[in-house]
């Protein structure tokens, strides 16, 4: 039986996976051949290096996890469902499960650093926006961001590093369902006089 033709795409997928469970470390090239089924020729075929797949797999997740999400969202015209909705999908099922937190992990290697900047720099950005269309001021807006970022970054590395001791902060049940409606009650406070609505 002839194998799969590999794309780009499948590589990048396995390198962010194989990131997820042991760090840039762990993105080999050999290995994420094996792993595929594949050759390296299939590999060199796509990619001039192994720092030519980590920053195509850095990108892909770049373009998901943080540019498509805000486009997904850009269809809610109330803030505080965009807000609420922006909580509830990026708390939810990882699509890669502790994705996030290995590459926060990784912040000062030359492939992952300019790529977490501009994610970083983007979502709080983007969450500034959310909470001035709520009301706020530009200073307090923007302080409210940075608290909301460093609670998901946080959510998200207890979920990897102590899931099973903290339920609350799993991706689906009714004690994780009812920790993020408290999370994000407490994010958005009672911004412009009211408080945010719970996740459906």
């Amino acid at each position: 039986m002839a194998r799969k033709q590999l794309t780009p795409q499948d590589w990048s997928v396995a390198a962010l996976r194989a990131m997820a469970r042991g760090g840039v470390a762990a993105v080999s090239v050999n290995a994420l051949a094996g792993e595929l089924g594949a050759t390296r020729g299939s590999f060199y075929w796509h990619f001039k290096d192994r720092d030519a797949l980590l920053t195509a797999a850095l990108e892909m997740w770049e373009q998901d996890d943080t540019h498509g999400l805000i486009g997904e969202l850009g269809d809610i015209t109330d803030p505080r469902q965009r807000l609420t909705a922006l909580f509830t999908v990026a708390l939810g099922q990882e699509d890669i499960s502790g994705l996030e937190p290995a590459i926060v992990a990784h912040a000062d290697h030359p492939a992952v650093a300019p790529v977490l900047r501009r994610v970083t720099e983007r979502r709080i950005g983007y969450l500034t926006d959310l909470y001035a269309d709520l009301g706020l001021d530009a200073t307090t807006a923007r302080q409210q961001a940075v608290v909301a970022y460093a609670a998901y970054l946080g959510w998200v590395e207890l979920r990897r590093s102590a899931g099973e001791l903290v339920p609350e902060v799993a991706a689906d049940g009714p004690a994780a369902e009812a920790a993020l409606a408290h999370l994000i009650a407490q994010l958005a406070g009672q911004v412009g006089g009211q408080p945010l609505p719970a996740p459906e």
